[in-house]
């Protein structure tokens, strides 16, 4: 709660600064010390919840549901937002002149992320994805002078309302169909037996909306080209912490809702599971770009992350965490070494081992955790997915197939290694006056973090218990 109602203040004091304050540099300050603020905030009451000292009511009148599970997600979130200002905050004031309403923007996409965290009733879930998505399509866009960043914002635009007129179609027939009568997802809980025929096309809607706003196949196809367009600093952003905040609501609507309904639509899960980790890893092996590498490997890594929606079970609660942690720590951390480099080809990173020692080793690890290599956070993270989907009985097939495709991603992630270290540099493709001192910290404290989380989980999974 502390965080909904904090950021949107803290968004909208952000959209003043930019009309009173002149200084470019001043806002990613103000953005810094509002993230603490929020983070804070968010960690007070976590500890109060779970010390017991306040009581939370979570009766299904509430239109907010707030539990260790989603104040610790969201605390995942808001640490990893603190560590994309301060490795790309100089970035976001190379975009363009309205630096403030960009961090702005951000907050705005950090409520809704929070709305769909602890949302209690469908219209709150449809006005938490709303408020991600809407200030990403401006986001997307920010950087008018290039074709590409305008094609993929009206793209996002287009594909974006087009998914959200089909949540609001599952959401109609879901109401339709719950003899309830009600918005609430605990009322619309559905028991043992067939579905009526009205709630199971609203799941189905529901489930493809969702499918659009994670890009999992075969609702991924607007992804590479709007990642690939729009400014490097917003894709870091955009396929990170808003795509795990889709995932938790998607896990948080169908464990809530559907649960127990499980075995009529696992199928589905299990097809658009299987296509999202065939598309994203095959077709990620053919890119010459690391830029639209990545986000093809974003497709991949959400097919793993919908394993989390197939399990629903704790296993996979932790495992989401986990992961949204992992993930999003590594693709922030390989995303800002990018941004600093002329050349987003994978040769731009030949010989990146030799020039500029502490940014491939940092790479590198981020790029192992991503493949899932032991030690990493990105290992756990899968392994934890994998056990919750072993723990449901019937589809161990599943298991390794994911095991199969997060070895064909070694491939397309270890080219970008193989040139760092493996291959002669070429033309200078960073301005070494561009790795700041603080950039390079932030980096390592960034790599640091992967091996410990790897190492050590509790760091994440436990603030769900303590």
């Amino acid at each position: 709660m502390n965080a909904i109602l904090l950021s949107a203040i803290w968004g909208v004091l952000m959209m003043f600064s930019g009309v009173f304050i002149k200084s470019k540099t001043t806002p990613k300050y103000l953005a810094v010390a509002g993230i603490l603020l929020l983070f804070i905030a968010n960690a007070l009451e976590l500890n109060v919840f779970n010390t017991g000292s306040l009581h939370f009511n979570i009766d299904t009148k509430e239109m907010l549901n707030i539990n260790s599970f989603n104040l610790t997600f969201i605390a995942v979130v808001l640490a990893c937002t603190l560590l994309f200002f301060l490795l790309n905050g100089r970035d976001v004031e190379k975009v363009g002149e309205h630096v403030g309403e960009y961090f702005a923007l951000i907050f705005f996409v950090i409520c809704g992320v929070c709305l769909a965290a602890t949302y209690n009733t469908l219209l709150l879930l449809f006005l938490g994805i709303e408020i991600m998505s809407i200030p990403l399509y401006i986001l997307t866009g920010s950087d008018k002078r290039n074709l590409k960043s305008n094609e993929a914002s009206l793209k996002y635009f287009l594909m974006g309302a087009f998914s959200t007129g089909i949540m609001l179609m599952g959401i109609a027939f879901i109401y339709g169909g719950n003899p309830n009568g009600s918005f609430f997802i605990n009322n619309i809980q559905m028991g043992e037996g067939s579905m009526p025929v009205m709630i199971a096309v609203g799941l189905v809607f529901m489930i493809i909306a969702l499918s659009f706003k994670v890009s999992a196949a075969p609702f991924h196809f607007w992804t590479p080209d709007v990642y690939d367009g729009a400014p490097t600093v917003f894709t870091s952003f955009m396929s990170t912490i808003v795509k795990v905040a889709g995932f938790f609501a998607f896990v948080r609507l169908f464990e809530n809702s559907f649960g127990k309904v499980q075995s009529q639509w696992q199928n589905l899960i299990v097809f658009i599971t299987v296509l999202t980790l065939l598309i994203g890893n095959i077709t990620a092996v053919f890119q010459q770009s690391v830029k639209r590498m990545l986000a093809y490997s974003s497709i991949a890594q959400a097919g793993f992350m919908m394993l989390a929606v197939f399990a629903l079970n704790d296993r996979a609660k932790e495992g989401l965490l986990l992961y949204s942690a992992a993930y999003s720590i590594a693709t922030i951390g390989v995303f800002a070494v990018l941004i600093k480099m002329n050349d987003y080809t994978i040769e731009g990173f030949n010989g990146l081992g030799k020039t500029h020692s502490l940014l491939a080793l940092c790479t590198t690890v981020f790029l192992l955790s991503l493949t899932g290599i032991p030690l990493t956070a990105g290992f756990q993270s899968k392994f934890f997915m994998l056990m919750a989907a072993a723990e449901n009985t019937g589809k161990f097939w599943l298991v390794i197939v994911a095991v199969i495709f997060a070895a064909i991603s070694a491939y397309y992630y270890f080219k970008v290694i193989q040139a760092m270290y493996f291959k002669e540099p070429g033309v200078e493709v960073i301005d070494d006056k561009e790795i700041t001192g603080s950039f390079k910290i932030m980096l390592a404290i960034a790599a640091i973090l992967i091996i410990a989380i790897g190492i050590y989980p509790e760091l994440v999974v436990g603030w769900m218990y303590h």
